[in-house]
């Protein structure tokens, strides 16, 4: 057990870094090519502190633990919106552009209904048993190439209203970072994985449980970061574009990428997590029309820690 959770915990200190240097990277590449801060939340940062998520879903999935797999992305999801969200507004109340209310965070809540439709074979198709099959896997990354159409539209509408960053940092710096942050990842992805399945087996829980709990958190601590610093900086559109994109791309993403490596077996349990998130995502939308419209407040921020809380309890107990 000693020998587990030290891999897993190395693991994830190399998932935090390696993100750490490849938001730097890109978000270094982003300023040279002159888009806003909207846009680089909603890509480069999303994309890019979502990567410790991608890896540890591409060795569960690859090494068969399916519970792993969805529980990462569904508890990252939760995690991301009711927590970090609530965070980031206690730090400094988050006012969110026109366009996010009515179109990222539909899209957000989008990707969650999507995928407790995929999710209820047994509902809707009467099948014996539900899965994200490979089609489910390129229906979802079908919705994931619309997501990079519209991102690839607006940073173009945006372009021109940019100035050149003055302090550009070369190619070299810059692709020095992306690597090394992709090692860190790849390496910290493995031994996350590897721990997170060895340790639950010893403790008698499901791997459920331990995605979506301690795998979820953990891969979510370079979102974290980065909301919590882009709310101290008072930059709105950085702390929830990280959010909201990153959710988009988890589900569309990452779950089709592992859709598409082996077909991932669902439990009936897991709708509850779905429901959870629908229901987060309808809340931070709600959110936007109360109070100081657009903007999530500091009272709001309590309301979704205080639910996050109550959803680990509930966690907990169904253990």
């Amino acid at each position: 057990m000693a020998i587990s959770i030290s891999l897993f915990s190395i693991g994830f200190v190399l998932l935090v870094k390696g993100a750490d240097f490849l938001v730097e990277g890109a978000s270094f590449l982003a300023k040279r090519l002159k888009v806003t801060d909207l846009v680089i939340g909603l890509t480069v940062v999303a994309f890019g502190t979502s990567t410790p998520e991608l890896f540890v879903n591409l060795f569960a999935s690859i090494q068969g633990n399916s519970g792993i797999a969805i529980g990462n992305i569904l508890g990252s999801n939760i995690f991301n919106l009711l927590f970090i969200l609530g965070v980031a507004s206690l730090i400094y109340p988050l006012t969110v552009a026109r366009g996010t209310v009515w179109k990222e965070i539909p899209f957000s809540l989008l990707a969650a209904v999507i995928l407790g439709v995929v999710a209820n074979d047994v509902l809707f198709d009467q099948g014996n048993s539900s899965l994200i099959s490979w089609i489910d896997g390129f229906i979802f990354m079908s919705f994931f190439g619309i997501f990079i159409y519209y991102l690839a539209a607006i940073a173009r509408d945006s372009r021109n209203n940019q100035q050149a960053d003055k302090d550009k940092k070369s190619l070299v710096k810059i692709f020095a970072a992306l690597t090394i942050g992709l090692l860190g990842l790849a390496f910290g992805g493995n031994l996350v994985a590897r721990g997170a399945v060895d340790i639950a087996s010893r403790l008698g829980v499901s791997q459920s449980f331990i995605g979506l709990t301690i795998v979820a958190i953990g891969t979510s601590l370079p979102e974290l970061a980065t909301s919590a610093v882009a709310a101290c900086k008072k930059n709105s559109d950085i702390a929830v574009g990280n959010i909201i994109g990153s959710n988009i791309f988890n589900i569309f993403f990452i779950l089709g990428i592992s859709a598409l490596i082996k077909p991932l077996p669902l439990t009936g349990q897991i709708n509850t997590d779905i429901l959870v998130l629908i229901g987060a995502s309808l809340l931070l939308f709600f959110f936007m029309f109360t109070g100081n419209r657009r903007t999530l407040d500091r009272w709001e921020g309590v309301v979704f820690i205080l639910l996050y809380i109550g959803y680990l309890v509930f966690l907990i107990e169904r253990g």
